[in-house]
């Protein structure tokens, strides 16, 4: 039987670097993330002869992984840092995606008044030169009121991700904006999912939690202003609920911020990592995973990809794939 080779292109500033850094690679990780997380990618290369150039600051990486030359392509990286050490010598880099672009940090001051979430996150895609791209169920959320005071864009979409348990992401000139775990691309289809059969070599580690404290659901409060009573909504069972700390403006808000509560604390209950000996470079953050050949609660329940490792060496490609439950 022929046996399969990992194999990696690195394209430096459009200059293709593969031939030159063969038998050189020490190690290249990719860390893949969903959301609003940047990616990263650390690459460690030999400088046995002192040969080897250390690549020009804010240099723009593009990278393929895979098996025997069927590579897929992994996205576009800044490279962020660089060093020389040694002895033995090496050249290690650090790039995070380049998608993350300055404006987003940027601080601003601004306040939003009768909006809807898809109008908040076009202007901001707009500023940004971007375009947004907004999960149906979350476009036409009426935000009633909320300030950005000395705050960038990136840390509002965190705020407006935490409220309704969604994630956002820079992708090819897009904002996306949709639920986390749900398996669903912003626009609302359905991802392709995978299926990860356990194999010779493979490992894993399954983690079962109480919700914390026990809690049987989320309890959200509002201000009625013709009754002027504080009202409250509830998300699953308030048996033993947890109560979050700020009231809401509005009904729907309180409805909206205690569902998410309710479904980030659910998804939360199992947590699965599974390392595979025959890395996938397919594997994404996000895509549904059923799995096979495990106990009957690990295949047993639907998982959603949380987090993506890839690293490759000229004698081995492994992945880790870390998940929770699908939302």
């Amino acid at each position: 039987m022929k046996k399969i080779k990992p194999s990696y292109r690195l394209v430096v500033n459009g200059q293709d670097i593969t031939p030159k850094i063969n038998g050189r690679l020490v190690n290249l990780t990719l860390t893949d993330e969903r959301g609003d997380k940047a990616d990263q990618l650390d690459v460690t290369l030999s400088d046995y002869d002192g040969r080897m150039p250390i690549p020009p600051r804010s240099a723009k990486i593009a990278v393929w992984i895979g098996w025997d030359e069927q590579l897929t392509y992994k996205g576009l990286f800044t490279l962020d840092e660089a060093t020389h050490s040694g002895p033995p010598d090496v050249v290690t880099l650090r790039a995070r995606s380049a998608d993350f672009i300055s404006p987003l940090k940027q601080k601003r001051q601004q306040s939003w008044h009768q909006k809807t979430l898809g109008d908040i996150l076009a202007t901001i895609a707009g500023r940004s030169g971007l375009s947004a791209v907004v999960h149906p169920s979350l476009a036409g959320q009426l935000v009633e009121h909320i300030d950005q005071t000395d705050e960038s864009d990136h840390n509002l979409l965190l705020r407006l991700g935490h409220r309704w348990d969604a994630m956002h992401a820079i992708k090819n000139g897009k904002l996306l904006f949709a639920p986390a775990g749900d398996g669903k691309t912003a626009s609302g289809a359905a991802l392709p999912g995978t299926t990860l059969i356990r194999k010779q070599g493979d490992t894993h580690q399954f983690t079962a939690t109480d919700r914390p404290n026990n809690y049987t659901g989320v309890q959200a409060h509002w201000h009625d202003v013709n009754t002027g009573q504080q009202m409250t909504e509830t998300a699953g069972s308030g048996a033993t609920a947890k109560v979050l700390r700020h009231p809401y403006p509005t009904r729907a808000e309180a409805v909206a911020a205690a569902a998410a509560e309710w479904r980030a604390l659910n998804r939360a209950l199992s947590k699965l990592t599974i390392h595979l000996a025959k890395g996938d470079a397919g594997l994404l953050p996000e895509i549904p995973v059923t799995v096979a050949g495990y106990k009957p609660e690990i295949d047993g329940t639907d998982w959603v990809m949380e987090r993506v490792v890839h690293s490759l060496n000229d004698s081995g490609f492994t992945t880790r794939g870390e998940m929770e439950v699908k939302g």
